[in-house]
């Protein structure tokens, strides 16, 4: 028996390849097909299940083409409908792969369709669960993503709460929790950097697992502080209910070269968008005029889905040479398949051309301290709520970059502003989505509240009114 856990740091998703005697099984596949098709063929296996623990709401699977590729079936949990054909389980139905088996436990409550896998060995001990996302390492999904459902997410904290007592917590202390996601992904609060677990040390560990804790403590629990989910969350599960097409047509019609022409006239008169994937530093000293910088080093999809309203979107692109086909996959994953090419020779061409360049202004920590001595300074602090909450600048405004487009009118054009976040990636998403949009007056703060807490400049933290005496 093998089990390999296949973990994409970018979307914090772990999928996962189980193999015996020659059958092997695929568990919540990202789109990118040919690493699963490739593991199989080196053990010399036939892919015969693919298993979707839900519809994921923060990537696009690729189960449809898995399928289409292997023969292999694919497999839903209880209640789950889709337009494409599938074999819907039943609770405790088992599936056999070579000497293993799969065993069913339908655990709604992150979506109503979620559903763990238990694992069985060959000498039939419960060997580990792939609990999608209903059970994390250190936390539990969030229950307000179920879509088109008239529950609250009262409601399916409560059926969470049943499912993790009734299906997960009888299990042995020694069964190893797999978990879909890690720390970074927005489908839970809280979770750990780890990615795997015993599920003995998850009873004593996890919050949501606490033996004394009762249904109204839990759904208190779980649903407090949710923020919002970003917005292509609903996008990206439709999707996986409905299908996307083949990445083989994504890649061919998106990692195209396009010449300085071509590419400005995408740009003014097609309305493509113009998305800089380069280090935040190269993107700052110079860049399109209009473009939205979102590093690839960074979380690159998930700020794509949180800040491009429109999945279908046209999307042109700068890129590091050599990392092209790579922007086109990492945009495909949560969904963004209309991108129409690249800039061909980067930068670099843009400015031999001739055409007009921009740039962000920015201040060290330094600097700023001396200004503000000086006077009154606005300074935009866009990490999130919590983070300013717990230390911030005093005379900070918070502006969260994850609900930019929604608090846009808190920006007031004629206030000249410095801008951070923790480090500097975040800062000048945050900057070049401004001055995308006619804010001239940005002034991007070099290594963000990191380099802030090395000066002297005041910092506080927010108190809540009702804990004030």
């Amino acid at each position: 028996m093998k089990i390999e856990q296949i973990y994409t740091g970018c979307l914090a998703q772990g999928a996962y390849y189980i193999e015996s005697n020659g059958e092997a099984a695929i568990i919540d596949p990202l789109r990118e097909i040919d690493s699963y098709i490739e593991k199989a063929e080196k053990d010399g296996a036939k892919i015969k299940y693919i298993f979707e623990t839900h519809f994921h709401a923060d990537f696009v699977s690729g189960h449809l083409e898995l399928a289409e590729r292997t023969g292999a079936t694919i497999v839903y949990g209880p209640t789950a409908t889709t337009d494409y054909n599938i074999h819907l389980a039943t609770d405790n139905e088992i599936f056999n792969i070579g000497e293993v088996k799969i065993k069913v436990l339908h655990t709604p409550g992150h979506t109503l369709e979620s559903t763990t896998y238990l694992l069985i060995d060959k000498d039939r001990n419960d060997h580990a669960i792939f609990s999608g996302d209903t059970l994390f390492i250190g936390d539990v999904g969030r229950p307000d993503l179920a879509i088109k459902s008239d529950l609250t997410k009262d409601d399916l904290a409560a059926m969470l709460f049943d499912s993790l007592r009734n299906k997960i917590m009888p299990l042995g202390d020694e069964v190893i929790v797999y978990p879909a996601h890690g720390a970074g992904s927005a489908c839970g609060k809280n979770m750990s950097k780890e990615t795997t677990d015993l599920l003995g040390n998850q009873k004593k560990t996890n919050y949501a697992l606490r033996a004394d804790m009762t249904k109204a403590e839990f759904v208190k629990e779980v649903t407090d502080g949710i923020l919002p989910p970003p917005q292509y969350f609903q996008q990206n599960a439709m999707l996986n209910k409905t299908g996307a097409q083949n990445m083989d047509v994504v890649l061919e019609t998106g990692n195209v070269a396009l010449d300085v022409d071509t590419f400005e006239a995408m740009a003014n008169h097609e309305g493509a968008l113009v998305l800089d994937t380069r280090d935040r530093f190269q993107f700052a000293e110079a860049f399109v005029p209009n473009s939205i910088f979102i590093g690839l080093d960074g979380s690159f999809a998930p700020w794509v889905g949180a800040l491009i309203p429109d999945l279908k979107q046209p999307i042109i692109f700068l890129a590091d040479e050599g990392q092209e086909e790579e922007v086109v996959t990492r945009l495909s994953r949560v969904g963004y398949d209309n991108t129409l090419g690249y800039l061909k020779g980067g930068i670099t061409a843009w400015k031999t051309a001739g055409k007009e360049i921009d740039h962000i202004d920015s201040v060290s920590a330094d600097a700023l301290a001396e200004e503000m001595k000086a006077g009154h300074v606005d300074i935009l602090d866009v990490r999130k709520p919590s983070e300013w909450e717990a230390e911030h600048a005093e005379g900070s405004e918070n502006v969260a970059l994850d609900y930019i487009n929604e608090n846009m009118d808190k920006i007031d054009a004629d206030k000249e502003y410095k801008v951070h976040c923790a480090g500097g990636y975040r800062s000048v998403i945050f900057s070049s989505i401004l001055k995308s949009r006619g804010f001239d007056n940005v002034t991007n703060i070099e290594g963000g509240m990191d380099a802030i807490l090395e000066t002297d400049i005041p910092t506080t933290a927010f108190v809540c009114p009702s804990t004030l005496k």
